[in-house]
């Protein structure tokens, strides 16, 4: 090597080595270098994309306004006439979107959000714009932060409109950037669009997750309509932005999220390895056209000392380019726009995740298409029309309506099954108990989801019996607990599906059983892994062993409570192994008359009456045990002391076990009369709208009843409104005949009715277009929503409304209507769509009775035993139903 040779390396280094420490100064001071300025120069064409590269984007220059101009005024968002508009929002016509006004300074009580969802991806967005997205879980493959923070609502992912020749920055959503203009946003079935008119610039952002037949495919798209109403052609740079996480939480997983820029899709490509279940993911963020400049430096982007509504990055011409490993990890990239007077530019900005790079880049290319973003809009709001419509109601009660033709079946899929995540609560997990009871509202809609969902869980079940109270899909790491009531809904709901689709082939499907180890003498529950037994056993076996694990009997001959049954709050009452649950009692009546039904089905009589046996013999400890004079207990405690008795100065009486008695129609008839009238004084708050779980609150007892007590008394099960089970207070009154009660109960339960003005949204603070998990009694905050989406209550909701009151019963391809009704109804009339052949059903009610068919008839011919057989021959038909006091 020659001499001048070795001084250029020489000097090279030092100059490199200057470099790389003027950048490490940078990164700690969380600042972007200090950049020459450029006057902005023009660049025509309606949409300027282009082929980013980090060379070009480093260039950053500080953004000086070249002139000076007068801002011309907006016109107002157009006028939406609106049902139960409240102040803030309401239903349009059709009941299929709610839509939310935010005038100046005007804001939702609390964040009214949206789920959007398939069964791999989904999001979350506030009217403000806020904003979680995740990939195949919920909570542990979030591709962007989940605030629990419903007082801030602080969004993780913002678009930000920068007008390049005045300097003016804002955003089209009322997040992160709050002007004065009005915003709109309308909560749609997988969609959310936002309508803002500001700067003389019309704006339309679409937010949706697509769905199909297939699935959906996994992308969060973005599309930004933008229409000029200046007189002046506009320069625009368009920003979108988002945090990335790649797992639980950015302090957990910022540091292992490496990012890249791939040159051949000019996508921003971004990994965590260090995700045990998703390490081989790809999350990928671009926009089409494409970006002109990127970044996936936040601290960069923030600039210091800085929040996401003053980012220093909007104050530089574009993106710095920056990628790789160390970063504080962020997808931003900029589209620049030309818009001409009367013309308007469209964009999309997508995040997504995909297995490999070259699925990410197909998914690129596919959305980069406006056509197909078109296309899979359209879809996306077909495909749940479609599932939606299958049954469509009409009755005199408009607002339940509204949640019956839409909300609760869309609240209870995307929410609950798919998405399993929302505001309050982001889990991620199925739940065994949880999704099992959400699915029975799917059996006429969707009966695919509902069986799938039944061999799912049942092959989370121990070879033991047992199953786990909780599990991740991916992973299948989950809870082995003593909670005493989760194993018999895997025979209850199967029995309801079998019931009403036919389909006694489920019964025959070959499932795995889990191998784990069991649980220690004085071991509660376990977390752990299990996996996949050899042993292998028919859903009916799986049915079969949950039922022998749950022949327990306590000092009363009552089933034990284990470490809570559907109440998990009271883990303590039976931690010694001898405390007993009255309400398991009767659950686990139900579920052995109807799994008598699935034996009769398989000819195994003897099994069947041993399960008939079983079920008279408890019936007859409950009555003879549990009874407290006007009401039944709740439960014993392991020394024999009584829960939910007029002995107790708190909690003297539970909800559950009244209605249970009825529904189970095993109780004594008089007593059953008796108990709920009980309830009713007790526990339904007419003035308040509130329909107690139980009464009083625990507040003061030293009794060791378990975490329950950690609930401030009044909120949530402690004794204010879980609207899970005070659905079941409605279903009890329905069987026993009172259609007036049902109907006023189920009033009481309705959200749109929480929030009918300014008032009371005020007060009830939370959506009103979905059912809320629990409603407080709390002393100051009476009426006030608690925990809303990710909830149970919509699915009960559903079925008490369709099954009960309007009476509507499939059994296999036979359908009957048998309703019970407040007298005051005239008729009611619903829409059934079977395969490809739609019912219409008109019930006429003339002697203005609760109940009590009197005449069925089918296109005008009388349905012998009033009854339906149904038939998919593509036809329409019409039922006539008729309600009377005599027989006819």
């Amino acid at each position: 090597m020659e001499e001048n040779d070795l001084l250029k390396v020489d000097y090279t280094t030092a100059l490199d080595k200057f470099h790389r420490v003027s950048k490490l100064k940078q990164a700690l001071e969380r600042r972007p270098p200090i950049r020459k300025t450029l006057r902005p120069t023009l660049i025509h064409g309606t949409v300027r994309g282009g082929r980013a590269s980090a060379a070009a984007a480093a260039k950053s220059r500080q953004l000086l306004p070249a002139r000076q101009f007068h801002e011309e005024p907006s016109a107002p968002l157009p006028f939406m006439e609106l049902k139960y508009f409240n102040g803030l929002g309401g239903f349009p016509e059709d009941g299929k979107e709610f839509v939310i006004y935010l005038g100046p300074n005007r804001h939702t009580p609390l964040p009214w959000i949206n789920i959007m969802a398939n069964p791999k991806f989904g999001a979350l967005v506030s009217e403000s714009g806020a904003e979680c997205v995740w990939g195949r879980n919920s909570q542990n493959d979030r591709l962007t932060p989940w605030f629990n923070d419903p007082v801030c609502d602080p969004p993780g992912t913002a678009i930000y409109i920068r007008d390049d020749e005045i300097g003016a920055v804002w955003s089209p959503t009322a997040k992160p950037i709050r002007e004065k203009d009005a915003y709109r946003a309308r909560h749609g079935q997988g969609y959310t669009t936002f309508e803002h008119n500001s700067h003389a610039i019309e704006q339309r952002l679409l937010t949706f997750v697509p769905v199909d037949d297939a699935g959906g495919k996994p992308v969060r798209l973005q599309r930004l309509r933008l229409r000029n109403n200046s007189s002046r052609r506009r320069k625009l740079t368009v920003t979108a932005y988002a945090t990335l996480v790649l797992g639980p939480d950015p302090e957990e997983t910022g540091m292992h999220v490496v990012t890249k820029w791939d040159l051949q899709s000019q996508s921003l490509f971004a990994r965590n390895s260090y995700n045990p279940e998703f390490c081989d993911c790809i999350t990928f963020a671009t926009s089409a056209p494409t970006p002109t400049s990127f970044t996936a430096d936040r601290a960069g982007f923030i600039g210091r000392n800085r929040s996401l509504r003053d980012p220093a990055a909007m104050e530089h011409e574009r993106l710095t380019g920056d990628v790789g490993a160390g970063l504080d990890p962020c997808a931003a990239m900029q589209v620049i726009v030309e818009i001409e007077p009367g013309h308007t530019a469209e964009m999309t900005f997508l995040v997504g995740q995909a297995d490999d790079e070259e699925k990410a880049r197909g998914l690129v290319m596919r959305f980069r298409d406006p056509a197909n973003v078109e296309a899979a809009f359209q879809e996306t709001r077909q495909w749940w029309d479609r599932l939606l419509s299958t049954i469509e109601v009409e009755t005199p009660e408009a607002s339940t309506n509204l949640l019956l033709n839409r909300w609760l079946l869309y609240q209870t899929l995307s929410c609950r099954i798919w998405g399993r995540s929302a505001l309050y609560q982001s889990s991620g997990a199925y739940g065994f108990r949880d999704q099992l009871q959400d699915v029975m509202a799917l059996v006429h809609a969707a009966p695919h989801l509902a069986r799938e969902h039944i061999l799912r869980a049942a092959a989370r079940q121990f070879v033991e019996g047992d199953v786990q109270h909780w599990w991740h899909p991916e992973s299948g790491a989950g809870v082995r607990t003593r909670i005493s009531d989760d194993l018999l809904w895997l025979p209850f709901v199967t029995a309801h599906y079998v019931r009403t689709t036919g389909d006694a082939t489920i019964l025959d499907e070959m499932v795995p059983f889990l191998d784990g180890k069991p649980l220690e003498e004085q071991q509660t529950e376990s977390l752990s892994i299990p996996v996949a037994s050899a042993t292998q056993g028919s859903l009916l076996e799986h049915c079969r062993r949950a039922i022998a694990r749950s022949a327990t009997a306590g000092p009363h001959g009552l089933p034990l409570i284990g470490t809570g049954d559907w109440n998990d709050g009271l883990n303590r009452v039976g931690l010694g192994g001898k405390g007993e649950s009255v309400w398991l009692a009767w659950f686990e009546i139900c579920v052995l008359k109807d799994f008598a039904e699935l034996l009769t089905l398989r000819e195994l009589g003897d099994e069947a009456r041993a399960c008939h046996v079983r079920a008279a013999q408890l019936a007859e400890t409950v009555d003879a045990q549990a009874w407290d004079g006007a009401w039944y207990r709740r439960a014993y405690f392991d020394d024999g002391t009584p829960l939910g008795s007029s002995e107790n100065s708190e909690a003297r009486i539970d909800s559950l076990p009244q209605t249970w008695a009825a529904i189970s129609g095993a109780g004594d008839s008089d007593r059953i009369g008796v108990a709920l009238r009980s309830l009713e004084e007790n526990l339904v708050r007419e003035a308040d709208d509130l329909i107690l779980l139980f009464t009083p609150p625990f507040d003061k007892t030293a009794a060791d009843v378990g975490y329950i007590k950690g609930y401030p008394p009044g909120v949530r099960e402690n004794g204010g409104q879980y609207t899970h089970a005070a659905t079941w207070v409605a279903l009890a009154f329905a069987r026993q005949g009172d259609g007036d009660k049902a109907v006023r109960l189920l009033r009481m339960l309705n959200p749109v009715e929480h929030a009918r003005d300014e008032n009371d949204c005020e007060r009830y603070k939370v959506e009103p277009y979905v059912m809320p998990g629990d409603v407080y009694s709390l002393a100051d905050n009476v009426g006030r929503g608690g925990w809303t989406w990710y909830t149970g209550a919509a699915a009960w909701t559903y079925r008490v409304w369709l099954e009960e009151i309007l009476g509507f019963q499939r059994s296999g391809h036979t359908l009957t209507i048998n309703p019970v009704i407040p007298k005051d109804w005239s008729g009611f009339r619903l829409r059934y769509r079977f395969q490809n052949t739609t019912y219409r059903i008109a019930v006429e009610n003339p002697d203005h009775c609760s109940r009590g068919v009197i005449l069925m008839e089918l296109d005008g011919v009388s349905a012998a035993e009033k009854a339906v057989r149904l038939s998919d021959d593509g036809l329409s038909h019409e039922v006539r139903v008729v309600l009377g006091n005599k027989p006819g």
